[in-house]
């Protein structure tokens, strides 16, 4: 069964609860998921989902800096790469975007249907002289410097996970 495509309009912040694996999550107030939604490998639908997740991080009382910058360019940058890179823009594939927030930390769970890539091989600064004429890493990059935490999972599919503390 082919996963359903998802609008905007379907798109909502949800109190379901959930308890993901992550130790920045305090036991006493348990996380619960505000957004889990599909879409498919189009570079288009990042915009829409990136200005709705930038209009409820308001209501979570985190920095302007933090909803105008850090998390509409990282979750651009991750979605990208999972739309381009990962699924190679096959409009058969989905990406799955899954945020979860706690008193202590707001999550982003990017899933792709690629096999991923090696993110710890991406060392390298952008910046510099030797790599500023590169386009590649400048993502990863940027993810680097606007979250506190950037990790990647493998399995049956591929996962970037970026977290915000709060």
């Amino acid at each position: 069964m082919r996963p359903r495509q998802a609008r905007l309009a379907d798109v909502a912040w949800t109190g379901t609860s959930a308890v993901p694996d992550d130790s920045l999550f305090d036991p006493v107030t348990p996380p619960y998921v505000a957004l889990d939604v599909e879409i498919p490998s189009d570079v288009r639908q990042i915009e829409p989902i990136v200005n709705l997740v930038t209009e409820h991080c308001r209501s979570l009382h985190l920095t302007r800096r933090q909803c105008s910058l850090n998390i509409p360019v990282a979750l651009s940058e991750a979605l990208s790469n999972a739309i381009i890179s990962g699924n190679k823009e096959d409009p058969r594939k989905h990406v799955r975007l899954r945020a979860t927030i706690s008193d202590r930390a707001l999550v982003f769970d990017v899933v792709d249907e690629g096999g991923g890539f090696d993110m710890a091989s991406v060392v390298h600064d952008p910046t510099t002289s030797q790599y500023i004429e590169q386009e590649d890493g400048r993502g990863v990059f940027l993810m680097r410097q606007l979250m506190d935490r950037v990790e990647q999972f493998r399995g049956p599919h591929h996962v970037v996970r970026l977290t915000l503390n709060r």
